[in-house]
């Protein structure tokens, strides 16, 4: 039986990493503080990542199968340094953000990274990504696959940026909606089960190398109108011009009073990563209707009305579409 130790477990995308895992039939051990619940059959070894005898436990055993998805480069580097003699193999979940920059559309898994962070610096994600995927070459060289993902997105998404756009759709029903007038962005997102698939695919090959994983690039204004299909939306799209939605204090991408997924103008590259090597490799990520449909029902099942991470709330969209109707 293959020995896999997942490094979390608990969480949106590792834990549907352990689901897989199980499924295929394998022994699987979550490391994780507690609290939240591990996937039924799972073993779990409670331990807090920040603490020097997080690793104590699961060193004294032999692996066959290590995944870790943490954004946190020290918690990586710790990890990988404590398992590197107790495990064969390594699957890391890094992101597309790891690259130094989006000046180059179509570009592939050979493209320049960020700078890893440093010890002490101010937290940046695209540095702690390639920062994290350094320390797992050096403990696991020609023993490690590293993914990296574009926008994750699907059922139980906690950021709640894709699912902003088929949930509004849908509670907007027969009235308007504030898009942005942006022709020239772009889109490419995964489903967090396509990763936790793959991920799993590639531990039981030990595969070793990088490997862009992401749907295809598609203009943003594509996604938005597939949405709203799904959704049987049937008010008026309200375009708004990027320098007026900035002016109004709406932010790009995710957060608070954002437009999720839409972003400054200036990034040619942003979501249009080469999936070459991921198609090559078997890789397959489902219709984009397919994500939607499956998202659709989450944000219904979640509440339309509810308090979000991500995005407008309607009373500062219906806000927003007066002001943009009287400028």
């Amino acid at each position: 039986m293959t020995d896999v130790l997942i490094l979390g477990g608990t969480g949106w995308l590792s834990g549907r990493i352990a689901e897989r895992w199980l499924a295929a039939g394998a022994s699987v051990t979550c490391l994780a503080r507690g609290g939240r619940p591990a996937p039924a059959g799972a073993q779990v070894i409670v331990a807090d990542r920040d603490a020097p005898d997080a690793y104590d436990e699961a060193r004294a055993r032999e692996w066959d199968e290590v995944v870790d998805v943490s954004s946190r480069a020290a918690h990586v580097a710790a990890a990988m340094q404590a398992l590197a003699g107790r495990a064969r193999h390594v699957t890391y979940v890094s992101s597309l953000s790891v690259y130094a920059d989006n000046d180059t559309p179509g570009a592939d898994e050979h493209a320049a990274l960020a700078d890893p962070a440093e010890p002490g610096d101010e937290y940046d994600y695209s540095r702690e990504k390639s920062a994290a995927e350094a320390a797992v070459r050096t403990a696991f060289p020609h023993r490690a696959a590293i993914v990296r993902p574009g926008l994750i997105v699907g059922e139980g998404d906690p950021s709640d940026r894709f699912g902003y756009w088929v949930g509004r759709f849908a509670l907007a029903g027969d009235g308007p909606v504030l898009v942005p007038d942006a022709p020239d962005a772009r889109a490419q997102v995964i489903d967090v089960d396509d990763v936790a698939a793959f991920a799993v695919v590639l531990g039981q090959e030990r595969f070793t190398g990088a490997v862009n994983i992401a749907g295809e690039s598609l203009p943003l204004a594509d996604v938005i109108a597939a949405a709203r299909a799904v959704a049987g939306h049937t008010g008026d799209l309200v375009p708004a011009p990027s320098e007026w939605l900035v002016a109004q204090g709406v932010a790009y991408w995710a957060g608070p009073r954002s437009l999720p997924l839409w972003l400054p103008e200036d990034m040619p590259g942003f979501a249009t990563r080469s999936i070459a090597a991921y198609r090559l490799l078997g890789g397959t990520p489902r219709p984009l209707s397919d994500a939607l449909a499956r998202t659709l029902a989450d944000e219904r099942a979640r509440g339309l009305t509810r308090e979000r991470v991500s995005g407008l709330t309607r009373n500062e969209e219906l806000d927003l579409l007066a002001r943009l109707a009287a400028h």
